[in-house]
């Protein structure tokens, strides 16, 4: 099932089962990334990295340090959506696809300056 991305009348649609989701902290500055993967109607997180610690950020116990970040399997139940904040106060979010990374806001042209962005699987 593809991704299908939504803000407002917007819309768009990725060919695609996986995906990384990232961003920089807005007070911390320091990078997250989450794996995704579309399962069914449903958007299951399998890993999450942390470049660095802050305010909220630590890691959980079981995380590894590798390579700058570190990894973890977060214990989060399966999604029907996420919902994204896109706001001119904070850095975008960014889509990973085969290892190259695009705003968010890139597949949505006119997004409006401050805008939920969902995301989920697209219906069949």
């Amino acid at each position: 099932m593809p991704l299908c991305l939504a803000a407002g009348a917007l819309s768009a649609t990725l060919a695609v089962q996986s995906f990384t989701l990232a961003w920089t902290h807005s007070i911390e500055k320091v990078r997250w990334e989450e794996d995704w993967r579309i399962e069914g109607r449903q958007l299951a997180m399998i890993e999450a990295r942390i470049q660095g610690f802050g305010a909220g950020m630590e890691p959980p116990d079981d995380a590894v340090l590798l390579g700058g970040f570190w990894h973890y399997r977060p214990r989060v139940a399966p999604l029907d959506a996420l919902n994204l904040a896109h706001s001119p106060y904070t850095a975008g979010y960014q889509i990973c696809l085969a290892g190259a990374c695009r705003p968010l806001a890139d597949f949505l042209p006119g997004i409006a300056t401050t805008a939920t962005i969902v995301l989920r699987a697209c219906e069949r």
